[in-house]
């Protein structure tokens, strides 16, 4: 017989009591407001989970362990062998970090249940990026930074973004690709129109900030004071996420805060 802390018996009860499995995994994470409901099976179009719940899933990923004493372990370890770069953070930077890009967004006039589009390449600032919009309780949607801009002018259409945070450019192999072309012409293509654009400048490429709307990453966070995290309803949405479009138009599909 498999132990009771087993793969297949911690599987069973999760296909047995999906209730009861779930709630005691939710229990880890630190909750606002206790969920009045676990599992609510006659929402429609869908059942959701944790109806009642109040959550912030960047309270839970960053300041639950710097308030527990872990601020100086590290949170995150970015390496590119394409930029030759390595770099550790802390979850106390990490925390400081996202604080301030909070505050930033804000100033912009991003709140809770606003779109925030993230066009960028992997890097601990899209990390940042989601962190934020988490903590403040906006929607993030992230758009591969290889899109062209039709594709990604529908992504924009189908999000329609207050803000875009973005990089100068993107690196494929020795090949630099600035974005802020692409991001001009999705725009012009787009029936959305974002009111500002975030520019993370990276050392490769700089994107020209003159424009109505657009604003440097470091600048705008740099004289930011570091804002709370909001506390959302756990059937609040976290982020949408397009599908790929390759049999259709692509589809933002919408994941809930406090979702199982």
């Amino acid at each position: 017989m498999p132990q009771a802390n087993s793969y297949h018996a911690l599987y069973n009860r999760s296909i047995t009591d999906p209730e009861g499995f779930w709630a005691d995994q939710a229990k880890k994470l630190h909750w606002h407001r206790a969920w009045d409901t676990v599992l609510d099976r006659s929402a429609q179009p869908l059942p959701r989970w944790f109806v009642g719940g109040e959550i912030n899933a960047c309270y839970n990923c960053v300041d639950a362990h710097v308030e527990a004493g872990h601020g100086d372990d590290t949170a995150l370890i970015y390496e590119s062998p394409v930029t030759d770069t390595s770099v550790t953070l802390s979850y106390a930077v990490l925390h400081i970090d996202t604080a301030k890009l909070v505050c930033a967004l804000r100033a912009l006039g991003v709140m809770k249940g606003e779109r925030v589009l993230i066009y960028m390449p992997n890097s601990l600032q899209a990390v940042i990026a989601m962190l934020a919009c988490a903590r403040i309780g906006a929607v993030h949607s992230v758009v591969f930074g290889g899109f062209a801009a039709p594709e990604l002018a529908s992504r924009i259409d189908d999000a329609r973004p207050q803000v875009v945070i973005a990089a100068s450019c993107g690196i494929e192999g020795a090949k630099v690709l600035p974005y802020q072309p692409i991001l001009r012409d999705a725009y012009g293509l787009a029936e959305h129109t974002p009111a500002h654009t975030i520019y993370w400048q990276r050392d490769q490429h700089s994107a020209d900030l003159t424009g109505e709307g657009d604003h440097d990453w470091d600048d705008i966070t740099s004289e930011a004071t570091p804002a709370d995290c909001v506390p959302v309803a756990a059937t609040d949405p976290l982020y949408i996420l397009c599908t790929s479009g390759s049999t259709g138009a692509p589809k933002g599909i919408v994941r809930d805060t406090g979702g199982q």
